[in-house]
């Protein structure tokens, strides 16, 4: 589409939203910022964008008048596709975009799109330097943290794009197609966005919508649902597997993880080298090498970047130790099937902190893999009432209810003794309490570095 002169509006005034904006700025479109919060400070949404474009913004209803003049509307991946407002944009005959279709339509060079319920942040991360090692103009985007728009006008044909996909991303692509793609796993969660898990599998599947046989698709032989999608789909599917040795793709056997083609097999790298903890993140160290090896990466690059990884903020994150007893930032275990992958790592008695922002997720599987390894379990947020209900049922009664998480900190400090852990792994969302898992987990860090 040529964005000159038409007016785009751009429902969200969060990152991705001032990032949508100001690249439609610059490819001369009139954007126009809408927020259904009526009380969001204008002139600060004004001052993050380049402001080298004129710009309308929109707070808590949007007239008539406006919509009525709208060319096509970009959705941050926030707003829910069902609400009425975007309903009627549909009924309006108008295009709806979310902002990872439009950067892909105005960026340029191959793009490596990454998706699943859980370790998209840490694969595409380690893709990001797997591919930065071996290439010069490399841009690491999408859910980790930097838009997709803020720098789709940088890209060149040269340019990779590696980019971390939710499935709230996913509903609204229409042409977007890597590469190479990767779906890592897929449980439980959204679904008070999704409302079914049909829905949000249907949706996590549609990163290989507009994929051709000439492109890859890297899934995880493990997951029942995944195994039976790589049966049906068009583009090459290269499976990885911790559990089994696989006749094509890559897998765990014993401690060194190999990738196997039709003409060899290749040692990648031992786990013993990895700077990365725990089963699960082999598992992201095995999509990031296939999606490398089938990008052209050689081996060597390819193990040479691996070995070199350190984990991500907030991931399972050492943060400190006090009195003998350790402290870990896991706060990215936003849902209790990445809360189980932080409890497996822990090699120790530890008190857990959980509870948050309630997406409709059960707690049976998260408390049943406690494995005796949780001494207590401290809870906060909007869903301790139902984990500790949860974890009662299962027998399970070393619960305390905090306040707030500076107060869980504090109760975890009284409570520890040495040798112990005190992990962060909320398997919940961070809204309500906090802006989003970052600036929960900083907070976690600030508070334990205070004791």
């Amino acid at each position: 589409m040529d964005f000159k002169e038409k007016k785009v509006l751009v429902f969200g005034s969060g990152k991705s939203g001032i990032g949508a904006a100001d690249l439609l700025g610059r490819a001369g479109a009139h954007p126009i910022i809408y927020d259904g919060n009526e009380k969001i400070d204008k002139e600060a949404v004004i001052h993050k964008t380049s402001g080298d474009y004129s710009l309308e913004i929109y707070a808590g209803e949007l007239p008539k008048e406006v919509q009525d003049k709208l060319d096509l509307v970009v959705l941050s991946p926030g707003v829910p596709t069902d609400i009425p407002l975007v309903k009627s944009f549909y009924e309006q005959g108008l295009p709806v975009w979310g902002e990872v279709e439009l950067a892909y339509r105005t960026g340029k060079g191959e793009v490596f799109a990454i998706t699943g319920t859980n370790g998209k942040t840490t694969t595409t991360a380690l893709l990001g330097k797997i591919m930065g090692d071996f290439k010069e103009s490399v841009f690491v985007v999408g859910n980790i943290g930097t838009p997709y728009t803020s720098k789709a006008a940088e890209m060149t044909e040269n340019s990779t794009t590696v980019a971390e996909i939710s499935s709230f991303q996913l509903e609204t692509i229409e042409k977007f197609a890597p590469k190479v793609s990767a779906i890592l796993n897929i449980t439980e969660d959204h679904l008070n966005r999704h409302h079914t898990m049909e829905e949000y599998i249907r949706v996590k599947e549609l990163i290989v919508k507009n994929q051709g046989p000439e492109e890859v698709c890297v899934l995880n032989y493990e997951d029942e649902v995944l195994r039976r999608f790589g049966e049906t789909i068009t583009p090459k599917v290269v499976y990885f597997s911790s559990v089994r040795k696989l006749e094509e793709g890559i897998f765990l056997d014993g401690d060194l993880i190999v990738l196997k083609t039709k003409e060899k097999e290749i040692p990648i790298v031992k786990t013993s080298e990895l700077k990365i903890l725990g089963q699960h993140n082999y598992e992201n160290a095995m999509a990031a090498a296939a999606m490398a090896y089938y990008a052209g990466v050689p081996a060597e690059s390819i193990r040479k970047s691996v070995r070199e990884f350190t984990a991500v903020p907030h991931r399972i994150e050492y943060v400190t130790e006090k009195n003998g007893v350790v402290y870990y930032n896991d706060s990215k275990g936003t849902n209790p099937d990445a809360a189980i992958k932080g409890i497996q790592a822990m090699n120790r008695p530890t008190l857990l902190i959980g509870g948050g922002y309630d997406k409709g997720s059960g707690y049976e599987e998260w408390i049943q893999a406690f494995d005796g390894k949780v001494k207590c379990l401290v809870l906060i947020g909007q869903t301790k009432e139902k984990i500790k209900e949860t974890a009662e049922k299962l027998g399970f009664f070393d619960i305390i209810l905090c306040e707030d998480l500076k107060e869980a900190v504090e109760v975890c400090r009284e409570k520890a003794s040495p040798g112990d852990a005190v992990l962060l792994s909320p398997a919940c969302a961070s809204w309500g309490q906090f802006d989003n898992y970052e600036q929960r987990g900083d907070m976690f860090k600030e508070y334990v570095r205070a004791l």
